[in-house]
């Protein structure tokens, strides 16, 4: 279950002190444990420690913040809001196929860096009340489209035999539309439902996402029959 409050431990990694010092403090000020470090390394060495989420800079001395996000995808569960620069398109569609929950574009406002932590953290949260609460799927109906079958309460869905590798927005998107069979989505509704981003919310964001999704439950992803592309008007499932 993902902490809250004073017992979430963040991990800040940005080059710029004054970066690091000035969100350490704000979200100190929200109750945070925060460990902050300048570069690549040393974010490394402190995945160790497991931290509940990870403010990343994608511009870092010594090791990059891509190969942050894959070495802290691969060892924790650690969520991670990016900070990117404004424009940087590519490194955020980078950073978002490597499993980045959240991005922030510099120069940004410390308040909303600590609003999308706190947004970010809620939505783990909720998710593991939910697993939790559901037990082994309890209360909460699988949804069964031919082969594709999607367990809300395991927040599992599987392909035939096949348990599909979803990480945690996926899952959320994927169950999104299987609720809403044949309900025409524009990017914009989905950055409102799925991902809170009333700040600077960038449609890449669920293009990226929709992508993904598609290679793992479409025979084919570039034809594909689950998730249509609406022509001028946004993305459909069809059950």
């Amino acid at each position: 279950m993902v902490p809250m409050g004073s017992s979430a431990h963040i991990l800040v990694v940005d080059d710029e002190q004054m970066v690091r010092e000035v969100v350490a403090r704000y979200l100190e000020r929200e109750g945070f444990r925060v460990t902050a470090v300048g570069d690549g390394q040393a974010a490394i060495r402190a995945l160790t420690s497991a931290p509940d989420l990870i403010v990343l800079d994608l511009m870092l001395p010594k090791v990059d913040g891509l190969e942050v996000l894959r070495r802290a995808r691969a060892a924790t569960n650690s969520a991670v809001v990016m900070l990117t620069a404004r424009g940087a398109t590519d490194d955020r569609i980078a950073g978002l196929d490597l499993g980045a929950d959240d991005y922030v574009a510099k120069p940004f406002s410390p308040r909303e860096l600590v609003a999308r932590v706190h947004a970010v953290l809620r939505r783990r949260r909720e998710a593991s009340d939910a697993a939790e609460g559901n037990g082994n799927g309890a209360g909460a109906e699988p949804l069964t489209f031919g082969r594709l079958v999607i367990d809300p309460g395991a927040r599992e869905a599987k392909l035939g035999a096949d348990v599909l590798a979803l990480a945690p927005r996926e899952f959320d998107l994927l169950h999104y539309f299987a609720t809403n069979p044949r309900r025409v989505f524009s990017r914009e509704d989905l950055l409102d439902a799925l991902w809170d981003l009333s700040f600077d919310g960038d449609s890449a964001t669920v293009t990226v996402h929709i992508r993904r999704l598609r290679e793992k439950i479409e025979a084919d992803p570039s034809s594909p029959e689950r998730i249509v592309t609406v022509r001028g008007a946004g993305y459909r499932f069809e059950p």
